[in-house]
């Protein structure tokens, strides 16, 4: 949620004061240890009226705004109890515990805004957990997701739909076969709001033209989301075998859209929505309901004396291509190690962590030569009954390379219908997590080859085995490197200091650089 208003340099000084002071006049700083709320003072400032791409992307929606500006962020949570030594031992666990967080986010600078990054309560029984709110999450399998690129279907690049949740947290061993197997999933209702939709569908035909008006084009939109993942290793072995999906749907309300054209109930909907069945009827083309979206993901760990090894890969699906193994070559590929030694030595450069991913985007099961499908190519984020695609709040949900119309320079070759311009992609990205003497670093590499989408490609756009005649103006292949590094020091129990900086250099965003200075006050 974003509540913009404009202020003059005044009235934002006494803003931001009333809010620190309320904020430090309302915790206890005598909380117990479950108990922990800071506040964080940035200085910013960024070039070409830009925030550059690793400032303001997977994070969580908390950006800063363009230019010289500041920024106030405000933290207050409970966690679940943690076991004492003795409960350790003694293999005691607390069965039922509760938490909840909020986050809030107070920038300024030429214009002003107010984010509500995260708000929430949980509670959990056993192995299950029950949460409500906006959270930060991710879903898809990876090395590390504060390092990686971005998981496909939801990376933590926008704000969090708000939803209600019932989940395994974390993996669960099952008590057969010796503990062989462990699982984890989540299954989550929410709500998006109002999302805009098409204003009418074309089905004509060369006998007759039909065409049928929506009623309602910004119908009240909800989110359906599961996930279940399994592991494959005992307690104590040093391989482990991970494998799972997730599946994400925009949907809801299409009874308002198409009118008595839809015939099926809300609850009849909702269980095509949640099998994935295809729908169709006088006046609306067959088709699954609503926008769905996710991955199917594999992975492989192994323990060795010195080093943890994660290999992983997330397989892309979008509108059916992956049934046929048509899009097969598009995924997300990354190898992750980890240093089991971190920290036991008095070097002055410790490596904690180094991730390397391949994202491919560039096959969409589009060419010529692919296997048809009926849906034809993947064309990923976007979607013809969504206008704004694979977005919240109009920021992208997905992997931040696909690349939205504002996020590009001006003059890229782009299709009125796409809100994703960008979404044919090729990259390599490195991610490292290490000390240098006091400072805990982390930095982000990422090199692209850009080749927009099948619209704009001399291909065209395919539908099954139709194929339209490609733009007139066709994406000239592009090149982008961005660069991330922050750093933060413990001063005392009570402040940390940190920094930030960020380039792009590029075809495809504008030039941009961007420095941000933190301290941090622990309550």
């Amino acid at each position: 949620m974003y509540l913009n208003f404009k202020c003059n340099v005044l009235s934002k000084k006494l803003f931001l004061s009333m809010i620190t002071t309320a904020f430090f006049s309302t915790v206890n700083a005598q909380l117990k240890d479950e108990y922990k709320s800071s506040i964080e003072l940035h200085a910013i400032g960024t070039s070409n009226s830009t925030v550059p791409f690793w400032m303001r992307s997977n994070q969580f929606g908390s950006t800063p705004l363009c230019g010289i500006s500041s920024s106030v962020i405000g933290k207050f949570s409970k966690k679940y109890s943690e076991l004492t030594p003795n409960e350790e031992i003694y293999g005691k666990n607390k069965l039922v515990d509760w938490g909840f967080g909020f986050e809030g986010r107070v920038n300024g600078g030429k214009s002003s805004n107010l984010q509500l990054i995260e708000t929430y309560v949980k509670a959990k029984a056993s192995i299950f957990q029950l949460k409500a709110g906006r959270t930060k999450d991710v879903v898809g399998l990876n090395g590390d997701t504060s390092l990686s690129s971005g998981n496909f279907a939801v990376s933590g690049n926008a704000l969090g739909i708000p939803k209600i949740e019932l989940s395994i947290p974390e993996y669960w061993r099952a008590p057969i076969f010796d503990g062989l197997f462990s699982i984890k999933g989540s299954f989550a209702h929410g709500w998006v709001g109002p999302a805009r939709i098409l204003d009418s569908i074309d089905l004509s035909s060369k006998e007759k033209r039909n065409v049928y008006y929506t009623i309602d084009n910004t119908p009240n939109t909800y989110f359906h989301q599961k996930s279940f993942y399994g592991r494959i290793g005992r307690e104590g072995w040093k391989l482990n075998i991970y494998g799972g999906f997730n599946h994400q749907v925009y949907w809801g309300n299409e009874d308002s859209a198409y009118g008595s054209r839809f015939k099926l109930s809300p609850a009849q909907t909702f269980l095509y929505v949640a099998t994935g069945r295809a729908y169709g009827s006088d006046g609306i083309p067959r088709s699954k309901i609503g926008n769905q979206i996710g991955s199917i993901d594999l992975g492989i760990d192994y323990d060795f004396e010195s080093l943890k090894v994660m290999i992983y890969r997330q397989q892309f699906y979008d509108v059916g291509a992956l049934a046929k193994l048509a899009n097969i070559a598009d995924g997300l590929t990354g190898l992750s190690i980890e240093n089991k030694r971190f920290r036991e030595s008095n070097q002055v450069f410790q490596l904690k962590k180094i991730l390397i991913e391949f994202f491919s985007s560039k096959n969409q099961a589009g060419y010529p030569w692919s296997t048809p499908t009926a849906s034809g190519d993947e064309d990923y984020y976007n979607n013809y009954y969504y206008i704004q695609g694979w977005t919240y709040k109009n920021i992208g949900l997905g992997n931040p390379l696909i690349t939205r119309k504002d996020d590009a320079k001006p003059g890229q070759a782009s299709s009125e219908y796409d809100y994703f311009i960008n979404n044919r992609v090729l990259a390599l990205h490195i991610g490292i997590d290490a000390d240098i003497k006091d400072w805990e670093m982390r930095s982000k590499i990422t090199y692209s080859r850009n080749y927009g989408t099948f619209t704009t490609s001399k291909y065209g756009k395919s539908t099954g085995i139709k194929r339209a005649q490609p733009s007139d103006i066709l994406f000239k292949p592009v090149n982008q490197l961005s660069f991330y590094t922050e750093g933060f020091k413990s001063l005392n129990e009570k402040y940390d200091i940190g920094f930030s900086g960020a380039f792009d250099l590029g075809q495809l965003l504008k030039h941009s650089f961007g420095l941000s200075l933190k301290i941090k006050r622990n309550i």
